[in-house]
């Protein structure tokens, strides 16, 4: 007897049949406004956070502080909570008056992120 191995794809195509396509995934849903806003809050948390911890590590007081940014001590304590998120400027002016740069800042701000325990984290 004289065996003869036909592959899957030959034994389709004599059998006539069309083959199917290959299922794959279905796409992710798009972000929603509200992961959207979730993902806000919880940057305006880490960047307060950060600014919070700079300004205390500094033994700084959050009105001397807002005085050297040209802000309002309620709203640099805003800012610390994580309740208003501060503008380019705003962050460059706090960040100078506590001895630090924008840059520095965002490497915080990544390493931050970035850890695998502790800390916050962004959604993704």
């Amino acid at each position: 007897m004289d065996a003869t191995v036909i592959s899957l794809a030959e034994r389709r195509a004599a059998s006539g049949r069309v083959p199917r396509p290959a299922r794959t995934a279905p796409p992710p849903p798009p972000p929603t406004e509200r992961d959207h806003r979730s993902q806000a809050r919880v940057w305006r948390r880490s960047i307060g956070h950060l600014l919070r911890t700079a300004r205390l590590d500094a033994a700084l007081r959050l009105v001397d502080v807002a005085e050297a940014a040209g802000v309002s001590p309620q709203y640099l304590s805003e800012v610390e909570r994580g309740r208003k998120e501060p503008s380019s400027e705003v962050l460059a002016a706090v960040t100078g008056a506590l001895g630090m740069s924008l840059v520095d800042l965002a490497h915080d701000l990544a390493r931050e992120v970035a850890a695998p325990s502790g800390g916050v984290r962004l959604a993704a």
